[in-house]
């Protein structure tokens, strides 16, 4: 499965793994359920739908091959991207600040 920044951005527009992991740290098959619960309230909360929302429910949130694992290797990869992102927005706010 593969995953596009788009989609990585369609996770942080809706705040997606905030408060989804409990204290234990531990990434199971709950709280694939849980993630699961929450886009489908968003889904059908959304006045108007949000295709970057359906396309990541389909291509990967309940992509038949999304397990706890894979759940946890997605959080994984948003954690690098998030910090990708902020690196990027700080050389971006250096060069500004250096013209």
């Amino acid at each position: 499965m593969e995953i596009t920044d788009e989609q990585l951005a369609t996770i942080m527009k809706y705040s997606l793994f905030r408060n989804l992991v409990d204290s234990t740290g531990f990434i199971d098959e709950e709280v694939l359920d849980k993630l699961k619960l929450n886009v489908r309230s968003l889904l059908e909360s959304e006045a108007n739908l949000d295709k970057s929302l359906l396309d990541l429910c389909l291509d990967v949130i309940y992509h038949p091959n999304m397990k706890a694992f894979g759940l946890h290797q997605l959080v994984l990869l948003y954690i690098d991207w998030t910090n990708q992102q902020e690196q990027n927005d700080s050389a971006n706010e250096e060069d500004k600040a250096n013209r």
